[in-house]
């Protein structure tokens, strides 16, 4: 079966095509983006504006007629956070629907977490033990845990680094006043969470989405062309190193690193920040990196219910 996942996150809109069977790997057959930047479309009232509306169905239209052309059986098309603060996310929904023909289901912040979960104990399998897994996007960080495919806790946090960048550090570099502000925030909204998560404990930290994967390579990870099956890590001591050095470097500047998306680049210092909260709070000093994540784990789902 060859399916495509549609995901209209923070950042992009994501087209990947994979050919997928059930108790099979699901092996990518072809990937296109388009940077809409979402989040940072929605206007004070926070409304989607109408130039945000304007490219978001252009760009589902673009990801329909791809996966047409490729001849999908099936178009999974989800939207994420930038897409479920908006106070006009109806009118926009319905746009989406009316003028690109696409239908797209909105994920709840937990149920985010739920579908990552998935993927990543789907990777690791099921001699990983009890799973933490952590995934920092544009408007929210997700965490989840537990022992079996589905996690017992699934939480959403609004802490990603899109959010916190255009919210919260001003300047680029930011002011040193803001970045110690952001600290402090970000601190106070990982109280409950880490209470919660702790509590239940786990035997695999494992983090995953491009913001881990970037911060990883900073760190020394290796690249992304070397492949999904090479083992990666980022430490916390390796963490803080690379966010120290961050800090102080202007996002163009930023953009030409090694490993560094130019299109976020200017939230990777946030991310760092609640990466580094994240791992300090819960008391990690190393996670492990895992290439499957949400549209990984949509993909699953729906092979499952196939079956059912």
């Amino acid at each position: 079966m060859r399916l495509g996942v549609l995901d209209v996150g923070s950042n992009t809109v994501h087209l990947l095509v994979v050919d997928a069977y059930l108790g099979a790997h699901p092996w990518p057959a072809h990937s296109e983006k388009a940077v809409l930047r979402l989040a940072e479309q929605l206007t004070p009232d926070g409304r989607l504006s109408r130039e945000g509306a304007d490219a978001l169905v252009a760009a589902v239209k673009a990801a329909r007629r791809s996966a047409e052309r490729l001849q999908t059986d099936d178009l999974l098309a989800f939207a994420t956070s930038a897409v479920r603060d908006a106070t006009n996310a109806a009118e926009v929904l319905a746009r989406v629907r009316e003028e690109a023909g696409v239908e797209l289901r909105v994920l709840s912040g937990e149920g985010e977490a739920r579908m990552t979960f998935l993927a990543v104990r789907r990777w690791f399998g099921w001699s990983a033990g009890r799973l933490l897994v952590l995934d920092i996007g544009g408007g929210s960080l997700e965490l989840a845990s537990g022992i079996d495919e589905e996690p017992d806790t699934a939480l959403s946090v609004p802490l990603g680094a899109g959010r916190l960048t255009r919210e919260r550090l001003h300047g680029d570099p930011p002011r040193s006043s803001d970045i110690d502000a952001l600290i402090d925030y970000v601190d106070k909204l990982l109280d409950k969470p880490a209470k919660t998560l702790t509590a239940a404990g786990w035997d695999r930290p494992v983090a995953t989405s491009k913001t881990f994967r970037t911060l990883a390579r900073l760190s020394g990870a290796a690249p992304s062309a070397e492949g999904p099956l090479v083992h990666r890590m980022l430490t916390l001591t390796g963490l803080h190193q690379v966010r120290g050095f961050i800090q102080h470097i202007p996002s163009s500047k930023l953009a030409e690193m090694d490993g560094v998306s130019a299109s976020r680049a200017h939230q990777l210092l946030a991310g760092a920040i609640v990466a580094e909260a994240t791992m300090r709070r819960l008391g990690i000093d190393a996670v492990e990196f895992c290439p499957w994540a949400l549209r990984e784990g949509v993909i699953l789902r729906r092979l499952d219910i196939l079956e059912s």
